[in-house]
């Protein structure tokens, strides 16, 4: 009892050493240890004392958690070392341009897909880890694997089961106006299977269309799992990005979910970087028209060739009006129609009122019309 009530006196003192500012802890402190307290431990609680106390903000900061972090403004402290390895999904601009053209073409394709009035909507573009998203995958789903051929990676399409019932009742000729109904525990049936295939096809073959501007990808459907550990196409610690789509049926529908590593973007990351005027992803039409108009109207200087021979270069110094130079063309030889050094044509030689003419007899070659283009 007597060491309990020591040890209370010495938090009390100690308390009330820290309130007043003291680094000794009060006289009361040090009766209360020379009672019966160790003297090493009271060093280390006067040492403990004198030492400053974070406030809630300061571990807050410490942290890297606070209200205006999870606003969307810039991670601080050890989240922000927890979450470096992450790169956002806004450094590649054109991913946003990509997949709203996607929402366009999804909305066209499903309503003749469905025969329905189909809304599709683009929830969330986010940036996480492959792993993170298999883990918070609600089951049961369907996860179709594609391959992205041009790109030589593999992408990931998950159609959650609110969607997957949603689809078979209208494809099957529910009655509108009632909710898909949804059997728990039990697999999907070859039917359901089938039919969701078919859905996942015309999505994929929208997602083509809409990288098509970008650049040419064909997505080609691979597999389809419903464990999502059959699903791995990275690593779990590796960066993607994910695409929240919400499709409504007027009174049903559900959610489906696209997901790309970074690894599989890499290739066009460049084209995913750059900015852009209108549709074309970053062309100009109004200067490729005048760029081809110019080219077309500039000036092209063109020689007639009838026949080339050397001869040493003192004879023709020494040449005379009135010397001959024979040369081996014939009446019957053709002319070689040349810009510079490059050979575009050839034809025959003749007349037209006072001055000579030449007859093409040959189309010009696309070859010599690149190579004049380059030269130029």
């Amino acid at each position: 009892m007597a060491q309990e009530t020591t040890d209370e006196e010495l938090a009390a003192g100690w308390e009330a050493s820290v309130a007043s500012g003291k680094p000794g802890g009060g006289d009361d402190a040090w009766s209360a240890e020379s009672q019966g307290g160790d003297g090493a431990q009271s060093l280390a609680q006067q040492a403990v004392g004198s030492e400053r106390i974070l406030n809630q903000d300061e571990i807050d900061s410490l942290l890297g958690f606070s209200l205006e972090e999870e606003n969307g403004a810039k991670r601080n402290g050890i989240r922000a070392l927890i979450n470096s390895a992450l790169v956002s999904y806004e450094r590649l601009p054109m991913l946003e341009v990509v997949f709203d053209r996607l929402v366009r073409l999804m909305t066209t394709s499903l309503r003749n897909f469905t025969s329905d009035n189909v809304e599709v909507s683009l929830d969330a573009i986010q940036s996480m880890r492959f792993g993170d998203y298999l883990n918070s995958i609600p089951l049961p789903a369907i996860l179709a694997v594609f391959k992205a051929k041009q790109l030589d990676n593999f992408g990931l399409l998950t159609v959650d089961s609110n969607l997957i019932y949603s689809i078979v009742d209208v494809l099957l000729g529910g009655r509108r106006g009632t909710v898909a109904m949804r059997v728990e525990g039990r697999p999907y049936t070859t039917i359901e299977r089938v039919l969701v295939t078919r859905l996942v096809e015309v999505i994929l073959h929208d997602a083509r269309k809409a990288f098509d501007p970008l650049t040419a990808v064909e997505f080609e459907l691979d597999r389809i799992e419903t464990n999502p550990r059959f699903a791995a196409i990275a690593q779990p610690a590796n960066a993607a990005i994910l695409v929240k789509l919400r499709i409504d049926m007027e009174d049903r529908g559900g959610r489906c979910e696209l997901l790309l590593p970074y690894a599989t973007l890499e290739p066009i990351r460049k084209m995913l970087l750059q900015n852009f005027m209108g549709e074309k992803f970053g062309r100009d039409n109004i200067w490729e028209g005048h760029l081809a108009t110019e080219l077309w109207s500039a000036p092209t200087t063109l020689r007639v060739v009838l026949d080339e021979f050397t001869q040493p270069l003192g004879k023709m110094m020494n040449l005379q009006v009135g010397d001959t130079l024979i040369m081996n063309a014939t009446p019957e030889s053709k002319a070689h129609l040349m810009c510079g050094d490059i050979h575009l044509t050839h034809g025959q030689v003749g007349r037209i009122g006072q001055k000579v003419a030449m007859r093409v007899e040959a189309p010009i070659t696309n070859a010599a019309k690149k190579r004049v283009l380059e030269a130029r």
